[in-house]
């Protein structure tokens, strides 16, 4: 049984300055060179060679050694070492359409290239056994003590620690017991940081405090007091009481009034409101209560129910008359007309058929309040102020207003004028123009009539 021979692989690699810079093993690929970053050995850019040119091509599980013209080196075949131009000359080398030349390699074939900066050297090795792995030398293999930094991981370890220990000794210390403090160590500035002083009471007046009249009422309350009190025992019990303190009310006051005796000799008040009475006056039917000037009945100057015609000393009138003459007259003053402040408009002039000037008037009108708000606000300081201003700006593709400016003004306040630039700075409309649309917008401030 014949053994089966592993096919060798193609050794290849690039030699600079006498050492190999660049090695690759190929079994099937084929090698070329050049500055394109496709190739299998990448070279400086060389006016000598082009950016790509196959030099060892696999063709029919066999490699062949592709030159030109210009390049040199030497092959060994096996027998001798023959140089590149023995190989053109002696027709070693199958000469191609391209102008290259074309030489099949043995196994057993070996040779070099070369190249203006660097030589490239090709032979055959055997394959690998199936399995096995290449592996570095040991001097040459990394290990995670070789590729750490030892000084940083000195530093980390003892930064780490000296961490443990100053955690450890600050748990193994006892917690400190803080004393508490009264209020009266701590400065006043603390004091007033936790405890904010309270704003001074305002001296407010109780909801039933009188009023001056009534303050002038209190010392003839007061002095009314002892003469109201009675010489006599107090009785011995509430039923007599109850029965003095209605007998010493039943002749003063509205109480007389009710309980008088007509000239009839009966009540007063049915004397007057009776049928039977039809003769007699409103003064006949109360002269038995006059006792006492509860009310006066006369024909005179007085304050008569008969013939009432008031008092010149500022008593109270008599009853059902139709004017006073002692009371005197309120003047509740002239009627006034409230004025109220005018901002009057017009059409706006808009340079664009994008937008309606009717449509713009219309959503500036709605906001109008907000332009009468700075009106008022500058008539508080001078209540004279009116003129006219026009207003120009532009109305952007979003909405929006901007470029605000005054075109012509005959208000004579800055305020005012800032107000209003600044309340349609924010304005946002409907209108969605492909440009920017100026637009002349007037207003006419006058204070009202």
């Amino acid at each position: 049984m014949a053994l089966q021979t592993r096919p060798k692989l193609l050794r290849v690699g690039v030699i600079q300055d006498g050492r190999i810079v660049e090695e690759h093993h190929l079994l099937h690929d084929s090698v070329t060179i050049g500055d394109d970053a496709r190739n299998t050995i990448v070279m400086p850019p060389s006016e000598a060679r082009p950016p790509r040119f196959k030099v060892l091509e696999n063709r029919g599980q066999q490699f062949h050694l592709i030159i030109d013209e210009h390049m040199q080196g030497r092959v060994n075949l096996g027998s001798s070492d023959v140089d590149f131009d023995a190989l053109r000359s002696q027709g070693l080398a199958t000469r191609r359409a391209d102008d290259t030349f074309d030489l099949p390699l043995q196994e057993s074939a070996r040779g070099k290239v070369d190249l203006p900066d660097a030589t490239l050297f090709f032979h055959f090795i055997p394959a690998p056994a199936e399995g096995s792995k290449p592996t570095l030398p040991p001097e040459l293999k990394a290990s995670p003590w070789r590729t750490v930094d030892r000084v940083f991981f000195g530093i980390l370890l003892s930064m780490l620690v000296l961490y443990v220990l100053s955690v450890a000794l600050i748990v193994a210390q006892p917690a400190p017991v803080e004393a508490e403090v009264e209020l009266d160590q701590l400065e006043d500035r603390f004091v007033r940081a936790i405890i904010p002083p309270q704003p001074p009471k305002k001296d407010e007046k109780p909801k039933d405090a009188p009023g001056p009249e009534k303050k002038q009422e209190e010392p003839k309350t007061a002095q009314k007091k002892p003469a109201s009190t009675d010489p006599t025992p107090a009785p011995a019990n509430s039923e007599e009481r109850r029965q003095q303190v209605e007998a010493r009310v039943a002749g003063t006051g509205l109480l007389k009034l009710l309980g008088g005796k007509g000239p009839g000799g009966g009540d007063a008040i049915a004397d007057v409101l009776g049928s039977s009475g039809s003769g007699a006056n409103v003064a006949d039917a109360l002269a038995g209560a006059t006792a006492g000037s509860a009310l006066t009945a006369g024909s005179g100057g007085g304050n008569g129910i008969a013939n009432p015609q008031g008092d010149t000393g500022g008593k109270m009138a008599g009853i059902g008359a139709t004017q006073t003459s002692g009371a005197g007259s309120v003047n509740t003053g002239q009627k006034q007309a409230v004025k109220v402040p005018q901002v009057a408009d017009s059409v706006p002039e808009v340079d664009s058929s994008e937008v309606k000037p009717k449509e713009l008037a219309r959503h500036i009108q709605s906001r109008k309040a907000s332009i009468q708000r700075c009106y008022e606000n500058g008539l508080k300081r001078d209540p004279s102020l009116k003129g006219k201003v026009m207003i120009r700006f532009d109305l952007t593709p979003q909405g929006r207003v901007s470029n605000v400016e005054v075109e012509e003004s005959t208000l004579r306040s800055d305020e005012v004028i800032n107000c209003i630039k600044t309340t349609m700075r924010a304005w946002t409309f409907p209108f969605k123009p492909s440009d920017d649309v100026p637009v002349s917008y007037p207003f006419i401030f006058s204070p009202g009539e």
